[in-house]
Parts: structure tokens; sequence; C-alpha cells
């Protein structure tokens, strides 16, 4: 019975023992633990600095991209993002076609044929009549937006000069016909119907050719007429081989294809055009400015384009 208390006494302290060993591991360690923590988050004053002197360097760098990308030429466009200034006063943007010329809106110009005033008929085939010219009536003609290539010249011609012409070689071919001479009378009122049918063509006409009524392909046509007159040099008319006419043409159909790609961007295909014609006109400048830099400089005013926009590496 001894035996058995002494053995019941041993097995109670190596318990006490066993516990006050677990009491005081756990509370070293849980007193390491936060000792050890609370030394590794202090930051020294020398790291700290650098820190914010690389966040305030990073922050600095990133304003600096930024405003160099504001002042950045538009690669496709030519000029300064958001500053179109430059664009609407070159020469280029003035001889377009521009949207108040294809307005149903648009004033009209009242042509007259050049009758000759005070003439008066001597029956000899003349065809002057009474000599007023107005033909009861005139020719409405859209200033001076015509279609097919019609200039000045040929306005004159169709609008002026033909229906009065018209009305002549009528009369005389009615005097020719007939067995007797016409009187004066007869012959100035046969004149002024005929000069009247010619007026009516003459305005049938004038609507056939009038640039508002052409479709995009008109529009295209006149457009390129207009550059190519712009930009030729004064002694040599319509010389399309011109650097000037070339990169005015490239610069038109670049502005073109960024407006349709705007609308339309999942065009892949014309995408990769606008990328050539850049590239192409960037070469005909690059070009021009080796073998002439007065005429560089000059055309880059004319086209609206800052020389960063077509000068180096460009990335489209």
């Amino acid at each position: 019975m001894l035996r058995a208390y002494v053995l019941q006494g041993s097995r109670a302290a190596a318990t006490a023992i066993a516990t006050a060993t677990t009491t005081v591991a756990s509370s070293s360690s849980r007193g390491s633990l936060l000792h050890t923590t609370a030394v590794l988050s202090v930051e020294s004053a020398r790291k700290r600095q650098s820190r914010l002197t690389k966040q305030k360097n990073l922050a600095k760098r990133e304003e600096l991209q930024k405003k160099a990308a504001a002042a950045r030429p538009h690669v496709v466009l030519g000029t300064i993002v958001g500053d179109d200034s430059k664009w609407a006063s070159c020469d280029l943007a003035r001889v377009l076609v521009q949207p108040e010329e294809l307005s149903p809106d648009a004033p009209s110009q009242t042509v007259d044929p050049p009758a000759a005033a005070g003439a008066n008929g001597n029956g000899n085939g003349n065809g002057n009549g009474n000599g007023n010219g107005n033909g009861n009536g005139n020719v409405q003609v859209p200033p001076p937006s015509l279609a097919f290539g019609i200039g000045e010249r040929e306005r004159r011609m169709l609008f002026e000069h033909l229906p009065l012409l018209s009305a002549d070689m009528s009369t005389r071919r009615e005097m020719n016909a007939m067995q007797k001479v016409m009187k004066v009378e007869e012959m100035t009122a046969y004149h002024e119907k005929e000069l009247a049918a010619g007026m009516v063509q003459a305005n049938l006409m004038a609507k056939l050719v009038d640039l508002r009524n052409s479709n995009a392909g008109g529009i295209a046509f006149e457009n390129r007429k207009r550059i190519i007159e712009a930009f030729s040099e004064s002694g040599k008319p319509n010389d399309t081989g011109r650097t000037e006419v070339q990169a005015a043409l490239l610069t038109l159909q670049i502005r073109n294809l960024w407006n349709h790609l705007n609308q339309f961007k999942r065009d892949i295909a014309n995408r990769r055009s606008l990328r050539r014609l850049i590239h192409q006109r960037a070469k005909l400048l690059k070009y021009l400015k080796r073998t002439n830099r007065d005429r560089y400089e000059r055309v880059l005013e004319r086209l609206g384009l800052e020389p960063g926009a077509v000068e180096g590496e460009l990335v489209v």
C-alpha cells in the first residue's frame, strides 16, 4: 500500500512539472514572437527617405511623359492633339469642298447671256434681235461648285455664250430655209423664242452639273482637281508629279481614311492602308527636305502639318 501511494505521488509530481514546462515554453514563445515582430516592422529613416524620393521621381516622370504626349503632334492628322487651328487656316483646308457649298440653301448666281445691248437687227442674219438679250429668262448657277471639272471658262461658255449662239444658229437656219427674206420683226421674234428655249436648256444643264447633286466620287474628283490647281507651280499648271501636289493628295486620303476608321473601327484592311499612306507621305517630305529645305517648310505650313508628325520614327 505504501508502494502504491509513492507511485501515485510520483505521477502527480511529473504531471505538475510537465504542465509548468509547457506554460513557460508557451509564454516564452509568445513573448518572443511579439518582440521579433516589433523589431522587424521598424523602418530606418534612411530607407524611408529613399522610398519617398523614388515615389516622387516616378510621379514626376509620369507627369513629364503626359506633357510630352500632349505636346506631341498627332501622327495621322499632323496637328497638336486638341488644337485644329493650324489645319483650319492652312491652304489645303481652304481649297477643299466646304460643307456650305453642298448645303441645299446655298445661294444661286444669276447668269444672263452677253447679248449686244442696243444692237439693231438689220435683217442680214446676225441674230441680235432687239438687243435686250435676256431671252425671257436667265440661268441659275450655284457659285462656284460645279461638278465634272467645269471651271470658270467652261461656265461662261455653257451658261453665257452657248444659249445666245444656239439662238443665232437657229435663226440663221430658219432664214436660209425660207424662200423669202425675213422681216426684222419676224427675225427678232424667232430669235427671242429660240433664246428662251436655250435658257431653259441651260437651267437644266445647271442642275445636272451642280456639285450638290454629285455622289462621293464626284466630290472627291472636285477636291483632287482643286488640290492640283492650288499646289502646282505657277508656270506649270496641272503638274501632278510635283512633290507638293503628291503630299497634298496623300494628306487628303489620310484624313478621309481616318474619318472612315473612326466610324468603322474593325476595318483592318483600311487600317493597314492608312499606315502605308502615312509612311509614303513621310518619305516624300523627307526627300523634299533633303533637296529643298525652303519648299519643305513652306509645304508643311500649307498642309497644316507639324514637323514632328512626319519626321523621325512614326508609330501608327
